[in-house]
């Protein structure tokens, strides 16, 4: 396993080093790096280790710049000795978040968690990055229109639809294309933070939510723009998660 240090305290990268040795004698330190500029040039130009521990205050900043910047295609263990930052961490591939000063089973715990999340018991840590890489969301898709092949950008979709075993895209413009996937393969493909399924009926972005109602029972009932040729009703059981997802 190749892992990668980014810690400004010399004798702190050392004990990690040390505890790290003492573990798994396997694990490789590929390189220890004290700055946001040398993580983020590392990560830019650099094969990705299988692992990073990182301190949170560096020299020239906090270290969640260089994952701004640069996204870790491995999981990553946060060593600090601030906590106001766990909540944080969790948003950049965290598998776990150790206090100074750590113990050595503390830190194998987090070895540990790493090697648990694989699906059999000898699956390398390669198999295991996957898992922590985020995911990524179709950013256009291409239409067919007679003899014409129409890109259509994500971020132009104000809803995908059905009708009639159709599924339709309806622009922000008022466009509407047929397209030839399934709705729940759109649904997977579109970034969640943007789009809701609000029925089996309709994948609505943001944008496009005109005016939400209270309805019947517990229900919510949706408008949206341009408008939408029916009813649009969320269920009593999605309607609390479809407040929570407007509320992000």
């Amino acid at each position: 396993m190749k892992a990668l240090i980014i810690e400004d305290e010399a004798p702190a990268a050392r004990k990690l080093r040390n505890i790290l040795r003492e573990i798994d004698p396997e694990i490789i330190v590929v390189d220890v790096l004290e700055s946001v500029e040398e993580g983020t040039n590392y990560l830019q130009e650099q094969e990705h280790p299988d692992v990073i521990f990182c301190d949170i205050q560096l020299a020239d900043g906090i270290s969640f710049l260089i994952f701004e910047k640069v996204l870790p295609r491995c999981p990553v263990i946060f060593i600090t000795a601030f906590d106001q930052y766990a909540l944080r961490a969790f948003e950049v591939n965290s598998v776990d978040y150790l206090l100074k000063p750590y113990s050595k089973e503390q830190l194998e715990n987090s070895i540990n968690k790493l090697e648990n999340r694989a699906s059999k018991a000898d699956a390398g840590i390669k198999e295991l990055v996957n898992d922590f890489i985020p995911k990524k969301h179709k950013q256009r898709f291409l239409i067919s229109k007679g003899d014409s092949l129409i890109p259509v950008n994500s971020n132009d979709i104000a809803y995908v639809y059905t009708e009639d075993k159709a599924v339709m895209i309806m622009t922000n413009g008022g466009q509407s294309y047929f397209i030839n996937y399934s709705l729940d393969e759109v649904e997977q493909q579109l970034d969640e933070n943007e789009f809701f399924r609000l029925n089996r009926q309709v994948v609505s972005s943001l944008g496009s939510i005109a005016k939400i109602s209270n309805y019947f029972n517990g229900k919510l009932k949706v408008e949206l723009k341009p408008s939408f040729g029916g009813e649009i009703l969320v269920s009593r059981v999605k309607a609390p998660v479809f407040k929570n997802w407007l509320e992000r």
